[in-house]
């Protein structure tokens, strides 16, 4: 199992090493250096205790993505995380909301960390709709699917496929809280909320649109390769990563106002979420561990609904790293009984190669 991990060790021990040098030349002193590294370790940690869903949705996608694609995503795709999305979307925000250029925002973040922070955390408004947005359609997806065999929580479960039948309920019931939310705000609040909640549902039609253009309908071989290829499934898996990070970025700031020092802690983290992946698909753990997606998804649905209630209510980034960690621990211990509980039905139960049993 450690050799999955060995990549991510050797990332931690030069960001710890860009850490400690960071942390020399901005205090002079050892104990300034220690206070960093310490910063720096524990935002890796947030960082898994926040993603792992994120992991298990990861190697959801993946294992059905053409190999190609999947080295490319675990490739050029954590870089877009790590740097992408731990370094030039907080410039972004920043640019945008400063109006500054792209230059002059990367000054601010290094000269004047108090101002940056402030920009970022008076943007969260607008990632909270748009993350919250996006991931509660993804959430929903996956439980208003009637063709969904496999049930962790039936009484839950399959009452939501039966309103697949539906057309749009997902669309509908995530349109009715953003209005709900947008009702406790402020006019202006609520109308940067709902738009970035719009631009949230608009991206997640965008994606699915784009992967029922690209698996075509048979007839068409180019479109057939590039359905192949898995680029939807990549740039779903992207915008699902952004989504994710948008809470780790934000409480980040509760520990440091640095962009380095944040981006080499939430770095670290994104490299040990990016081994986890590798590590479910290559060992077919989801497969084994049948409720494991299932826990997933849930705490996709509850990342959804802390990430839009946190416009009006603060909610610790603690809360909601347990919540995910719960869900997933409940889902892993559900499969091991399950499993036991089959295993001993089939000791009782022998079977002969021609598929009678023996009893």
């Amino acid at each position: 199992m450690l050799k999955y991990y060995k990549g991510s060790f050797i990332f931690t021990g030069i960001c710890l090493a860009l850490a400690a040098w960071l942390g020399h030349e901005m205090s002079g002193n050892w104990s300034g250096t220690l206070g960093i590294l310490w910063i720096v370790i524990v935002l890796g940690v947030l960082e898994v205790s926040l993603s792992f869903d994120n992991a298990v949705v990861n190697a959801t996608v993946l294992r059905d993505m053409d190999p190609k694609w999947q080295h490319r995503f675990l490739t050029w795709g954590i870089v877009i995380a790590v740097f992408g999305m731990r370094i030039i979307f907080p410039l972004a925000v920043v640019a945008i909301a400063a109006q500054l250029g792209p230059i002059e925002a990367i000054k601010l973040a290094a000269t004047n960390p108090v101002e940056y922070e402030r920009i970022i955390t008076g943007a969260h408004i607008g990632i909270s709709g748009f993350g919250g947005a996006f991931l509660a359609m993804v959430g929903l997806d996956f439980f208003l699917n009637d063709e969904k065999e496999e049930h962790w929580l039936g009484m839950v479960e399959k009452p939501l496929a039966g309103l697949s039948r539906i057309s749009g309920i997902a669309l509908g019931i995530v349109m009715l809280a953003l209005y709900f939310i947008s009702r406790m705000l402020t006019p202006e609040e609520a109308l940067t909320f709902i738009t970035s909640g719009i631009f949230g549902l608009v991206t997640f039609i965008a994606v699915q649109a784009l992967g029922s253009v690209l698996e075509g309908d048979g007839g068409d071989a180019m479109t057939q390769t590039a359905a192949k290829s898995g680029f939807a499934a990549f740039m779903y898996l992207e915008v699902l990563d952004a989504s994710f990070s948008f809470d780790g970025v934000i409480g980040a700031f509760a520990l440091s106002n640095n962009l380095f020092i944040i981006a080499l802690g939430l770095g670290i983290g994104a490299m040990f979420v990016r081994s986890m992946t590798v590590m479910l698909v290559e060992k077919g753990t989801l497969t084994e561990y049948r409720y494991l997606e299932h826990g997933a998804f849930y705490a996709i649905v509850a990342l959804a609904a802390i990430m839009l209630l946190s416009a009006h209510f603060h909610i610790p980034e603690t809360i909601t790293g347990l919540i995910g960690a719960a869900f997933i621990g409940m889902a892993f211990w559900a499969s091991v009984r399950s499993n036991r509980a089959e295993a001993t039905l089939e000791d009782a139960n022998p079977v002969k190669p021609t598929g009678e049993t023996l009893n």
